[in-house]
This record gives structure tokens, sequence and C-alpha cells, in this order.
């Protein structure tokens, strides 16, 4: 029996387009928001769950990176999924046909050159493979929608343009997630990926970070958000090279642990290849 994978969204959704690219032979599992999805590998109706957390044009996905610690998964892989963006629309019209399209309200502005020079107004919808859905099952002329061309394939529509991201490098990272940690060293290049929260001590948070530095291990990513909607409650999620059991990543860890009230590891997982 193939794995199910949960996922926010449609059928041929990007989070679908990064379950076809991680885990080809999955079956996918549609949701309507993330927390669906990871009730839905609660519940035992999926067995794992892709969710994006970063895009090179949009930034940070709402939310997630809250969600995360909080979902009782854990972090097995990462896939990159390159958003392509394709206007479709049913058969029997071309592109000049097009006044108006529906897409998600994060797509929409990455396809804007586009749109803007074709004169094509447009709108917001919950998802975009929800929108491509929506206008293939009604037989709507004169209305496209924005959306991965797994969207076109999957609800019969026509694909009208492709590429017309206003950004060539246009990127999207997910998180694959399991109910079972699994930090076997699985490939020579490992990523590991963390929360904590620093002791309310003087320059806390440059100690803490100068363990990686002395330690030369590569931290590639740190962000920082509120906890528990306060100004003073800070929570920051770090990816860094290397995996815990490497000596100089556990001298690090050791470290920052000395200057922190909470850490937590979420996964730790192969780097992809476009990584390298």
């Amino acid at each position: 029996m193939s794995q199910r994978i949960a996922f926010q969204g449609e059928l041929g959704a990007y989070s679908h387009e990064a379950v076809l690219k991680a885990r080809p032979n999955a079956t996918p599992v549609p949701c309507r928001g993330f927390e669906d999805a990871f009730q839905a590998v609660h519940d035992g109706d999926a067995d794992l769950a892709m969710l994006p957390v970063e895009n090179t044009t949009y930034g940070r996905v709402a939310d997630i990176h809250r969600l995360l610690p909080e979902s009782g998964l854990h972090i097995i892989d990462e896939a990159f999924v390159r958003v392509r963006i394709s206007l479709m629309a049913n058969a029997g019209q071309s592109l000049e046909d097009i006044k108006h399209v529906r897409a998600h309200m994060v797509l929409i502005p990455q396809a804007r050159a586009f749109l803007d020079a074709k004169n094509i107004t447009f709108e917001s919808a919950v998802d975009s493979a929800g929108a491509a859905a929506d206008i293939a099952a009604s037989g709507e002329m004169g209305v496209g929608a924005l959306a991965s061309h797994v969207a076109a394939d999957i609800h019969g529509l026509q694909v009208l343009a492709r590429d017309i991201e206003d950004q060539g490098h246009n990127t999207t990272r997910f998180l694959l997630m399991s109910p079972q940690a699994d930090e076997r060293r699985r490939s020579e290049n490992m990523v590991t990926t963390f929360v904590f929260q620093v002791r309310n001590i003087p320059a806390a948070l440059y100690k803490a970070m100068g363990g990686f530095a002395t330690n030369g291990v590569n931290m590639t990513k740190l962000e920082s958000y509120m906890v528990g909607g306060a100004f003073t409650a800070t929570q920051f999620y770090a990816d860094i090279s290397g995996h815990p059991d490497d000596p100089a990543v556990a001298r690090a860890l050791e470290e920052l642990e000395y200057f922190t009230n909470t850490l937590e590891i979420l996964g730790v997982y192969p780097s992809a290849q476009i990584r390298t």
C-alpha cells in the first residue's frame, strides 16, 4: 500500500506537486487547512504531511513556524518546487478571450506583470487549484485560473500561457512530516531544524549563536516570531547544516542550550540536492 500524504489545498495545488516530487507513488490527501493536514496524520487518515514553509518571492508562509512545534510531527525530508504559474481555462478559448482570472492571494502578485500587460483583471480565491476546479465544474467562459499545470491536467482545463511568473527563481520549500522522528544519517549532507527561546540575560542571543560560529557550523536560516501574544516572548526557528551527532554540531547545540529556556529539535533530514 502506498503512503498517504496530507497537504493543504485541492488536488493540483503546488503542495500536491511537492508530494509528487518527493514521493511519486504516494496517495495525495487534500485538506482544507494546515491544521487539518496535521490532524489527518494524527487521525490515521494520512501517514505523512507535506507543508510549505517559505517562498523565494513571498517569504515565510504565514503561521507555519508557529504551527510546526505544536503539530506533534517531525520533519523527515524537504522538497523544493519551482513555482511555474500557468493560466488555464475551459477549452475552446484563446488567451485573448480571458478577461479575468482567479487564484490564491499569494499567487496573484507573482504574475502581476503578465496580467497587467494583458489587461486581465483578477480576484483572490481560497485556493488556486480550487479556483481551477470551480471553473472546470461551472464551464464558465472568459475566466481563467492561475495555478500549477498539474491542476489543469487533473481538472481538464486548457493551458493558455505557461511560466508567467514575474521571477524566474520563484521556488517554494516544503517539509515532509511524520509522527515518528527519523534521525538516521541518510545522506552525507544533513539538515537539523530546531526552535528555541533564549534566557532573559544580556546578549543572550549573541552568546547563543557564538557556539555555531566557533565550531564552524553553518546556520542557513534564523527567524524570530512572537509566542503567547507577548512582545517579550520571542521564539527562534533555525536550520543548520549537519547532524546532531557531528562533534561540531553537538558542541554548538550544547552551548546553545546553556543560554536557552527551551530547545526543541523539529527534525533531522537529508539536504535537498538543490542546496548544493
